[in-house]
């Protein structure tokens, strides 16, 4: 569970609404069901218009990858790569097939099936890439839902302003009607911020930063697997896998693949 994301939620909201609580009136003012129709329920129904039911219906889904921590273990991918280069150095490629079922990653298990094999290098690397794309195509579909509908959001607070102030503005002689007007003018759009800027948005560079987390792993992973069918010496290997690691990890990486 990545408690970063909770705990985001948990003071967003909670600043928000102990911010207007400590404005003197109280949080009922700021509670209208008109407005949260017309934002959420308005902004939701423009996404099933806008996508497959499927889709809509796998929000839960796409959530999930929200809320869960992915462990790629990056050093350990490099620490197999290396492990599987030096291996195949001493004893030839077909050496690394008593290794594969240790593998646990389907992606890299498939690129050293395909070495062992003996496929051709041009051909590996157009199915990997090609898988690659394929990840970062489904990745992109959650990226776009949380993009669209952190647009919508403020937009149907827009509708909600421009309905309250039609109400309010048809009603002049009856005070009452006014003040239900101003408010599903004033709070739809605040709904509407609110929504998209503590929940949408970050949701969708949440999945951003998940997508280029999961590339950045795939892309050691064919380098490893190309650099090993092409019989590359393994300290190179260690250099350009590592190279792939942010600057203060790469030291403690390269000591780890020594003491190995």
């Amino acid at each position: 569970m990545d408690i970063s994301t909770i705990i985001g939620l948990v003071l967003g909201f909670g600043l928000i609404l102990l911010s207007m609580a400590l404005g003197g009136s109280g949080l009922g003012i700021y509670v209208d069901l008109n407005s949260f129709l017309m934002v959420i329920g308005g902004s939701f129904a423009a996404m099933m218009i806008s996508n497959p039911l499927a889709r809509v219906l796998g929000l839960s889904k796409i959530m999930n990858h929200v809320f869960k921590i992915p462990n790629y273990e990056l050093e350990k991918t490099i620490s197999t790569l290396v492990n599987f280069s030096e291996r195949a150095r001493r004893e030839g490629l077909l050496a690394l097939e008593d290794d594969i079922e240790d593998v646990g990653d389907e992606f890299l298990k498939d690129g050293i099936q395909m070495v062992v094999d003996g496929t051709d290098p041009e051909i590996i690397k157009t199915i990997l890439y090609s898988d690659l794309e394929q990840l970062e195509s489904r990745h992109g579909i959650g990226i776009k839902f949380f993009s669209d509908w952190g647009s919508l959001a403020p937009a149907f607070g827009m509708i909600g302003t421009l309905a309250g102030l039609i109400a309010m503005l048809a009603n002049l002689d009856d005070p009452d009607a006014i003040g239900s007007g101003m408010a599903l003018a004033l709070i739809t759009t605040m709904y509407g911020s609110i929504f998209a800027n503590v929940m949408l948005i970050p949701f969708k560079n949440k999945l951003e930063d998940r997508d280029q987390e999961e590339r950045l792993t795939r892309e050691i992973m064919i380098e490893g697997i190309l650099s090993i069918q092409a019989g590359d010496n393994p300290n190179i290997l260690k250099f350009k896998l590592v190279s792939f690691l942010d600057p203060g990890k790469r030291k403690s990486m390269m000591e780890e693949l020594a003491g190995d």
